[in-house]
């Protein structure tokens, strides 16, 4: 079996090896991006939920970026929320922000209990673009 080719964006390192897991994975042309969520400097969440799913945004874009791509290369998305009715239209606008215009990538919401004390959490999959 060959080992998983692994993306880790620029000084998260220890925080992937203390959790052991990774950032994300390449496999050929797709990148599979583990569950990025709105953290402060010190690993803890920002208790501000619309900064806290900026955060959440922000991180992912680090990942994407470390494997070369971007936003408009994801084409699967799922979030988590812990209050989905009180928080849908927060994490709307920022989603907007960020997919503002069509085509848009698939996308699941999903309520949760609980998040290790965190209020959201998105999770993708994109299409790497070929270099050149």
């Amino acid at each position: 079996m060959n080992k998983r080719d692994v993306i880790v964006p620029p000084g998260q390192q220890a925080l992937y090896e203390k959790y052991r897991y990774s950032a994300a994975v390449r496999s050929g042309d797709l990148l599979f991006v583990s569950g990025q969520v709105g953290s402060r400097e010190d690993g803890s969440p920002e208790p501000d939920y619309e900064k806290q799913v900026r955060l959440a945004f922000e991180r992912l874009s680090e990942v994407l970026r470390a494997a070369g791509a971007g936003f408009d290369d994801v084409v699967d998305v799922i979030t988590f929320h812990t209050d989905p009715e009180k928080q849908f239209a927060t994490w709307l606008a920022v989603k907007d922000e960020i997919f503002g215009a069509p085509p848009y990538p698939t996308w699941t919401s999903v309520g949760v209990t609980w998040l290790a004390g965190f209020d959201f959490e998105i999770k993708v999959v994109a299409r790497i673009p070929a270099a050149g």
